[in-house]
């Protein structure tokens, strides 16, 4: 019904920044909110930052000032701004959404596919 397909992932220094984005696409209606979670090896998925339609934001306290979520919502797009990356935002980056199949439906909620992003000297 809905595909989440994420990019922007990938192997970068201590310190660098990553853009990543996440197309949603199918039967949509409209999609509430948007948000990525990431996954670390050992641990369990956490939210990092949610984004709503009228762009309220909110973050985990660890990538606050140093993460950005966008949207665009003409273009059912969410984007993550990382700068001053750490080892320690090594994980798995999913791409959330709470959509909405029909002006009648309940929200669904659906995820990508995730993409991996490793911060390494």
């Amino acid at each position: 019904q809905v595909q989440l397909v994420e990019s922007g992932g990938g192997l970068v220094q201590p310190g660098g920044s990553l853009r990543l984005s996440c197309t949603a696409s199918g039967r949509i209606f409209s999609i509430n909110v948007m948000a990525w979670y990431r996954q670390a090896p050992g641990k369990q998925r956490e939210l990092v930052a949610g984004i709503t339609a009228a762009g309220s934001t909110n973050y985990v306290d660890s990538v606050k000032g140093r993460f950005t979520i966008s949207r665009d919502n003409a273009k059912n797009t969410v984007y993550l701004q990382m700068n001053s990356l750490q080892p320690e935002d090594t994980a798995v980056y999913y791409c959330n959404a709470d959509v909405l199949l029909t002006a009648w439906s309940n929200l669904h909620d659906f995820w990508g596919q995730g993409t991996q992003v490793t911060v390494s000297s």
